[in-house]
């Protein structure tokens, strides 16, 4: 029996949520043993091939071209595949994973900020409300129930990395809207094979400056598990079951899922035998009600706008 359009759609967002929010504890472990450069490398090198591939076999070979774009495709990349993950996998060598993952959910507001900074339009109060209660929770987590510690005792500066990656994504996903030409594996496949050439780049460059030793093969075996996770389950089957969703439910629906990847990481982690504080359990409460809050308030400002102007056009 076939799903329905609703069923096989929550299976894919939850699929993704849950996918990105368990990528961070493995990411963690993976981390203890790969550093940043070489980890994004290898997972974005196997990763992107997979994404041509299906491109190819679901669009044809034409759709491998740039049309002319391949300059705006490649910095895009760079912003998406390479700002975004190696300022978060190196964030996160340096950073809990729970308080990577909550930093890394504030991705929709920090949106709203971009656009504000690109279009000039002030996000409306209730969003602005949104992104500072949601940075008053994520700041509880990140100092523990103590967003003092972010200041007195250096902690957060790999949050802070996460936060620079997040941002890094957030304009790579906006720059998807000066392609509509593109459909959005064709988007993704592309950009993710050009960010990878700078992706390798760095890692020459990291090598060179013996900023980051060369793993062995022994070691890369030995995270085998976890490379495998966060390429095939977190960068793939992630990425084409969040595109599944958006396709069943919209962008502002499917981004309710989001929500839940914090929550996933924060209970890895505390049935790994972390035991957070009343103060800190409040911040991710908060930080959860306010991007909650933020995606219903902007979804009803959606619906009333189209409402308004039926009645506009009962009146006359």
């Amino acid at each position: 029996m076939a799903l329905s359009r609703t069923t096989a759609g929550t299976a894919m967002g939850l699929t993704t949520a849950l996918a990105w929010g368990g990528m961070f504890a493995v990411a963690k472990s993976a981390l203890t043993h790969v550093d940043a450069f070489h980890l994004t490398l290898v997972r974005y090198g196997a990763a992107s091939a997979v994404f041509v591939a299906l491109l190819a076999w679901r669009e044809g070979r034409a759709a491998l071209s740039t049309s002319g774009r391949g300059l705006e495709l490649f910095l895009l990349g760079a912003l998406g595949f390479a700002g975004f993950n190696l300022f978060v996998y190196t964030g996160l060598a340096h950073a809990p994973a729970q308080s990577a993952a909550f930093v890394g959910a504030l991705g929709p507001l920090l949106t709203a900020v971009v656009l504000w900074l690109r279009t000039r339009v002030r996000p409306s109060r209730a969003t602005t409300i949104s992104l500072a209660v949601a940075l008053v929770g994520v700041a509880l987590v990140i100092g523990g129930g103590n967003p003092g510690a972010i200041l007195t005792s250096g902690a957060g500066w790999g949050d802070a990395l996460v936060l620079a990656g997040v941002l890094a994504f957030t304009i790579y996903m906006l720059g998807a809207a000066d392609f509509t030409g593109f459909s959005a594996l064709r988007y993704t496949a592309l950009t993710a094979a050009l960010g990878w050439v700078t992706i390798a780049a760095a890692t020459v460059v990291a090598d060179a400056s013996g900023l980051e030793p060369v793993p062995s093969a022994a070691v890369l075996r030995d995270v085998g598990p976890q490379l495998a996770y966060i390429t095939l389950l977190g960068a793939v089957v992630a990425v084409v079951a969040w595109n599944g969703a958006i396709a069943a439910f919209g962008p502002q629906n499917t981004a309710l899922f989001s929500t839940l990847i914090p929550v996933t990481a924060f209970a890895i982690e505390v049935v790994r035998g972390y035991r957070p504080g009343p103060l800190e359990l409040v911040g991710a409460a908060l930080t959860l009600a306010a991007l909650l809050g933020a995606n219903l308030l902007g979804r009803r400002r959606r619906a009333a706008v189209p409402r308004a102007e039926a009645e506009l056009a009962a009146a006359a």
